[in-house]
């Protein structure tokens, strides 16, 4: 997970909530990618990077109604994560859901991998 290892909640904090779910939502489409590859360890990977991006956006988040949606969130996404056999609905539904928290996010819809 080298990509956000120097990543600080301070740098974090820098960027507009929509700026933060557009690149956790870079990260989903990355990691919908990784279906059609069947490449698994690069899926993890990906996965990784999500849940460290929405580590960094729930420490950074000052609405307590927010924080607890993007915990809930980050659940389906570990979930995602120790599942012994890739879903790819599993992973859609995901990101359709994170793509709903900000209008800027859900405008991006047509031009990701949720078909």
């Amino acid at each position: 997970m080298r990509q956000h290892a120097g990543l600080t909640a301070e740098r974090w904090a820098s960027f507009s909530l929509d700026q933060q779910v557009l690149m956790v939502a870079n990260e989903m489409n990355r990691a919908s990618k990784m279906f059609a590859l069947s490449d698994r360890a690069r899926l993890r990977s990906s996965y990784e990077r999500v849940l460290r991006l929405v580590d960094l956006t729930v420490q950074v988040q000052r609405r307590v109604g927010l924080r607890r949606e993007l915990l809930r969130w980050r659940d389906l996404v570990a979930a995602l994560y120790v599942a012994d056999v890739p879903s790819p609905e599993a992973h859609r539904a995901a990101f359709v859901a994170l793509l709903q928290f900000t209008p800027a996010a859900w405008a991006q819809r047509p031009h990701v991998a949720i078909r």
